[in-house]
């Protein structure tokens, strides 16, 4: 379920309030959630989340992003919870998508070359090919 980019994320569709002890007990330090609330009937609420890793003793962070684009101030936000994780961090939101290319944009105005996102994105299934041209411009 949880997709691995490279040592220091993965990424997942929805996760549960369940999944979340899972991820504490991976060794995962950070949730980020992407999803913005009530996007699907049905999905988990952030405070569930939230609250349950804190109880799993894990940081929370949300970054809401709809599937229509990213601002610069989603891009920075997913950069500062990046670069403040004490270890891995698990990202999701609806199918793992917008997490991953949140994190390519970070990655890549961090100075992370293109081809080594896309190669990283690709090993976890994931295919960043419509960012490529916000990446190329970083």
């Amino acid at each position: 379920m949880f997709r691995k980019i490279d040592e220091t994320i993965s990424v997942a569709p929805q996760i549960s309030v369940e999944q979340v002890q899972q991820a504490a007990d991976q060794g995962f330090t950070t949730i980020i959630n992407n999803r913005p609330e009530q996007e699907e009937p049905g999905q988990p609420s952030g405070d569930a989340i939230r609250e349950a890793a804190r109880g799993a003793g894990l940081a929370y962070v949300a970054i809401p992003i709809t599937p229509g684009g990213f601002t610069a101030q989603q891009v920075e936000a997913m950069q500062k919870a990046l670069s403040e994780a004490k270890g891995p961090v698990l990202a999701f939101c609806r199918s793992g998508t917008r997490s991953t290319f949140v994190w390519a944009l970070a990655r890549g105005a961090a100075g992370d070359d293109p081809a080594t996102l896309a190669e990283k994105a690709a090993n976890a299934g994931y295919d960043i090919s419509p960012i490529a041209p916000l990446l190329a411009r970083r």
